[in-house]
């Protein structure tokens, strides 16, 4: 009898301490592309982006204009060249030519990481900030809204992290048409 009294205690203690260990579990979630499209390092970024890529852009009309001007000089002095200048200024021509297509994938490619460069830093802070806000209000688990198909309900903790950035809901209110998505 002492044996059965025993383990039905065990067994009760184990299911209690099983319920409140789940009990505990705070579940929060946070859409992180909002909070990064409202922060206002990440305006400034997408500035510096822009005008980077104008810069590029800018880059490769010159190229192609020296090509254009290159190739126009050598169809008016090609009679004059010896063959093997006209031959040295081809090679050139076709060197610039092939500089000018392959720009386009060049550009892109500095865009990216340029892109990559300017993101990173602005990313790691949001994501710093939202683990501190986390702790602070001892969440369990924070998810990201984007991220989750179907999950428990949680709190949206995205006012809380905005205000330990400083970002007020009217600025970010302004940068442009929010999506508003129901609680997971």
């Amino acid at each position: 009898m002492k044996k059965l009294f025993a383990v039905v205690v065990f067994g009760v203690s184990i299911l209690g301490l099983t319920d409140t260990a789940f009990s505990q579990n705070k579940i929060g979630y946070v859409n992180t592309e909002e909070l990064i499209g409202s922060m206002p390092e990440a305006a400034t970024a997408t500035t510096q982006l822009q005008d980077y890529q104008t810069a590029l852009q800018q880059q490769g009309n010159d190229y192609y204009a020296e090509l254009q001007e290159k190739d126009s000089a050598f169809v008016k002095d090609s009679a004059k060249l010896s063959p093997a200048a006209k031959e040295l200024r081809r090679t050139g021509l076709i060197e610039l030519s092939q500089k000018v297509q392959g720009w386009q994938q060049v550009m892109q490619q500095k865009l990216q990481e340029k892109q990559q460069e300017l993101l990173i830093p602005i990313r790691n802070k949001a994501l710093e900030t939202i683990k501190i806000v986390g702790k602070e209000n001892a969440f369990t688990y924070v998810l990201d809204q984007n991220s989750v198909i179907v999950g428990p309900p949680g709190d949206d903790i995205l006012p809380l992290v905005k205000k330990k950035l400083n970002i007020k809901e009217k600025e970010a209110a302004s940068k442009g048409p929010g999506v508003a998505r129901p609680k997971p």
